[in-house]
């Protein structure tokens, strides 16, 4: 039996790259990055899955008045199993990034180039390789009349790209009577490239926005003022003590400590002889998730009161974003292990289950007791101009994923 899936998969790569390409030639930028939304790449696929033989293709749609249409769409299909008390469901995002500085482009990011093996276009990978590779593995499974173990539900989400609360968040708001708590949840948005890294949980993310107010004056008379700059460097400098208030480490994470970055400064005075009065850095901090954020951001603003008294300066720290981890999905959780059963079948590697810095809509579904992994073949090239896919990783994936409702 998984003879045939995959040789059928094999036979598919033409399919893979029509795909591909018809993918990449619709833009699917959602209104926060001043695009159109979703809608044309949705209407592509609906119509796609249904000549193709696939049963009812259900769009639940988001309103959002922002876009012409005011919606955004997210598509379900399943294919029936054996056991149709549980479905296996794969779960791929249809709207892309801006394409950034176009200069810095080889060709038309909206359209597909081949050169072998490799792929370019916006989307190739993020994330219109998980897409093609689990039509794949569903076209195989119908094309070669072989009912799975376990229902198949492909999903295609909106709003990925900019928080998911017109995507898989809606759904699972709104429709999670679709899901039940013994569903197995693939998110093929993350990854390696061998293949080995099946990601089970996120550091909790917190990024703060630091604001150091002095007094501004000519750089000729730095008496008449108090230089901000000064008092932000030294707290810039005192960030990384964070490592030693929240020392502890997990090898399922790499790093397998907390991280505390400095990041973006805004601009202050425009002239080099005025002494500035204001200066504003953010910091990037990814934490293990046995530490609850509120005693980093007290850290860290215990930290401004030292700075504000020391050089005579108002130290105001925001919140720009907080997110608490999800609990993580069990490593012995049933996706995690077939996954990794179907990894070592397909690619021949010893995958094994870790955790990330990064935040996956995984999260959305931890959140709410399911168990989920985010794992695909990557050669991880998401959001950079010329971005590049792999015919190769979309077919190899597609195989994986036949194998697991089995």
């Amino acid at each position: 039996m998984p003879g045939q899936l995959l040789s059928k998969i094999d036979a598919l790569k033409d399919t893979a790259l029509e795909l591909h390409s018809k993918l990449v030639s619709i833009p699917a930028i959602g209104p926060t990055n001043n695009g159109g939304g979703e809608k044309d790449k949705a209407d592509y696929l609906t119509s796609y899955l249904k000549e193709h033989g696939f049963g009812e293709v259900k769009s639940y749609n988001a309103p959002d008045d922002r876009v012409e249409c005011g919606y955004r769409p997210n598509l379900v299909t399943i294919l029936p199993g054996q056991d149709r008390s549980k479905t296996l469901w794969i779960i791929s995002h249809m709207d892309v990034v801006p394409v950034g500085d176009l200069s810095l482009w080889n060709n038309d990011p909206f359209t597909l180039v081949q050169d072998g093996d490799d792929i370019y276009g916006r989307g190739t990978e993020d994330n219109h390789q998980g897409i093609v590779s689990s039509i794949l593995a569903a076209r195989a499974l119908k094309e070669c009349g072989m009912t799975p173990g376990c229902n198949v539900g492909l999903i295609f989400v909106s709003d990925e790209e900019t928080g998911s609360e017109y995507g898989l968040e809606y759904m699972l708001k709104e429709h999670e009577n679709l899901f039940k708590k013994n569903d197995l949840f693939l998110v093929p948005d993350s990854g390696s490239a061998d293949s080995s890294m099946v990601e089970v949980a996120e550091k909790s993310t917190v990024w703060l926005k630091v604001t150091v107010e002095g007094k501004q004056c000519h750089a000729s008379t730095p008496e008449h003022g108090v230089n901000s700059l000064v008092a932000a460097a030294a707290l810039i400098v005192e960030i990384p003590e964070l490592h030693f208030h929240f020392d502890e480490q997990d090898e399922l994470f790499s790093p397998p400590y907390s991280t505390f970055i400095p990041t973006k400064k805004e601009a202050n005075v425009e002239n080099i002889n005025t002494m500035p009065g204001k200066d504003v850095f953010y910091i990037d901090c990814r934490v293990l998730p046995n530490y609850d954020l509120k005693e980093v951001i007290e850290q860290v603003e215990g930290m401004g009161n030292y700075v504000a008294e020391e050089f005579g300066v108002k130290v105001t720290v925001e919140i720009d974003t907080k997110n608490q981890a999800a609990p993580q999905t069990s490593i012995d959780a049933e996706i995690v292990e077939k996954t990794i059963f179907a990894i070592k079948e397909i690619y021949g590697v010893d995958a094994k289950a870790c955790g990330i810095g990064g935040g996956t809509v995984a999260a959305h579904l931890r959140e709410r007791g399911y168990q989920a992994v985010v794992w695909s073949t990557l050669l991880n090239q998401a959001h950079q101009p010329n971005e590049k896919g792999s015919l190769a990783n979309t077919l190899g994936d597609a195989k994986v994923m036949v194998l697991l409702p089995f």
